[in-house]
């Protein structure tokens, strides 16, 4: 199993950080070390002073494929979830400035906060989807799949040209405006609509 991130697909995000809108879906990666699954605690690391939260819906891949177009990408996944893409900001701008690939930033054990997943004939429309995070019960990020630069279909024929699916696999769609650091004791729950499907709290 391994999860495959999305980078700045929500425009209003990609502004927030002040990186250049793509043109085409930017991806990296994350090892099934970085996951964390049924509502462990997030533990801060050591190594970063300025760690902040990404939610993102999460697309659960339901069969091998690659090359797979866009026309039948649909078909690739069966269910839907949230995610966290923890990120250590003042290492990623490290990296950024010197040119460097982000895995340590991006990629280390727990980065990637796991919760329930629904089918997705749940939503007759997936490219209307709302998702919301709160922190201690404040709202911090709103988004909804109408603002999504790259689609779901669109990623996965994307992301299938380089690299192939497999049944499990995770992809991280990307995360919308309003991401910011997250401390000890912080109680972080995420809505898909009116169901909370992520709930943890940070240690």
């Amino acid at each position: 199993m391994k999860v495959i991130c999305i980078g700045r697909n929500y425009a209003e995000h990609a502004k927030e950080l002040n990186n250049p809108v793509p043109s085409a879906p930017v991806f990296f990666m994350k090892p099934d070390t970085a996951v964390l699954k049924d509502g462990a605690d997030f533990y801060l690391p050591d190594f970063s002073n300025d760690v902040h939260h990404e939610l993102e819906i999460v697309l659960k891949i339901s069969k091998a494929g690659k090359h797979i177009s866009e026309e039948f990408a649909s078909n690739y996944f069966e269910e839907i979830g949230l995610g966290i893409d923890f990120t250590a900001r003042d290492l990623q701008e490290i990296c950024k400035s010197k040119g460097l690939p982000w895995e340590m930033a991006k990629a280390f054990d727990g980065s990637a906060p796991i919760g329930k997943f629904l089918p997705k004939k749940t939503w007759t429309d997936l490219n209307a989807l709302h998702f919301h995070l709160t922190v201690n019960g404040e709202t911090r990020q709103r988004g909804n799949t109408a603002d999504l630069l790259f689609r779901f279909d669109q990623i996965i024929a994307y992301v299938s040209r380089f690299v192939t699916l497999k049944t499990g696999d995770l992809i991280y769609t990307g995360t919308p405006a309003g991401v910011g650091p997250v401390k000890i004791g912080d109680h972080l729950q995420g809505y898909l609509g009116d169901a909370c499907l992520i709930e943890f709290s940070v240690k």
